[in-house]
């Protein structure tokens, strides 16, 4: 089987949930980041992860959704930041609905900026800081306009100081960055073979629990669901190719597609034929 991954090419606008009304549009990919801008009424998403920051503005209405134990809501112009790796789900908060924008970040793009600093986590997942909302908005507006290189750079560089100052986190005690940095590109270059710990820990030269702990401070997520959701990012940009879903499933390096069905519906809240109906991130 040829192993070159075939470009997805970009959605345009899809009709989603004829009952609702339900709609997801995917705004021209960027280099790291995955931009979709959407509508729901009702039960939008199930309980799932993402390995990336997921960041967005309510445009309209009243958007919901568990996060760390509780019940959140965002309102028009407040700006959501979910850390990598933490369960939540979505739906509307009124029967009207609620329309939004959204960008996943992946965390190693950020630690390009940050240098081995930890992750910013914004307490709540739901904030009116104007910082934030200042530095999201490049990436939030102008969904159909091209965004260059250094525009891109400008917009990511901004995004990562004004999560720092928000945050408000003390510094904890740097782990070795350079090590989970070897591992994570390790995990890229073998998507389609077994992984495991002992050998991210000879390729990077640190022990296998320090390593562990490295990677969640740097990545925001540990080794093993880094590997699954990789695996499923590279599914999605296949179904989107138009490739049947149990060759998907091989070729990203999941045992058969019964196996990848169930990683993505727990990954992603969606079945992944749902999914490819909807055009989601």
């Amino acid at each position: 089987m040829d192993k070159k991954t075939p470009s997805p090419q970009t959605a345009q606008p899809l009709p989603g949930n004829q009952a609702h009304g339900d709609w997801v549009r995917r705004a021209t990919p960027l280099a790291g980041v995955e931009r979709i801008e959407a509508f729901f009424k009702g039960r939008a998403y199930a309980p799932h992860r993402h390995d990336t920051y997921a960041i967005g503005r309510t445009i309209s209405g009243v958007q919901s959704f568990h996060y760390r134990s509780s019940m959140r809501h965002s309102l028009a112009g407040h700006t959501i930041v979910l850390h990598p790796d933490e369960l939540h789900d979505g739906q509307a908060g009124t029967t009207d609905g609620f329309h939004y924008r959204m960008v996943y970040v992946e965390p190693a793009m950020l630690q390009d900026i940050l240098q081995g600093r930890p992750l910013p986590f914004i307490a709540g997942g739901v904030s009116t800081d104007p910082r934030l909302f200042r530095a999201t908005q490049a990436l939030l507006n102008n969904f159909t306009d091209t965004v260059d290189g250094l525009e891109q750079d400008d917009a990511m560089f901004d995004l990562a100081m004004a999560m720092q100052q928000v945050s408000g986190q003390p510094l904890a005690k740097p782990g070795d960055f350079r090590a989970a940095q070897i591992a994570r590109e390790y995990i890229d270059d073998a998507l389609d073979q077994t992984i495991t710990l002992d050998q991210l820990a000879t390729a990077s030269g640190r022990d296998r629990w320090s390593l562990s702990r490295d990677f969640r401070q740097f990545f925001g997520t540990s080794p093993y669901r880094y590997i699954t959701m990789r695996r499923l990012a590279l599914v999605r940009r296949l179904m989107l190719a138009g490739r049947p879903l149990a060759e998907c499933a091989v070729f990203a390096g999941f045992a058969d597609q019964s196996h990848m069905s169930r990683q993505f519906l727990k990954t992603y809240g969606i079945s992944p034929a749902k999914w490819l109906r909807l055009g989601v991130s």
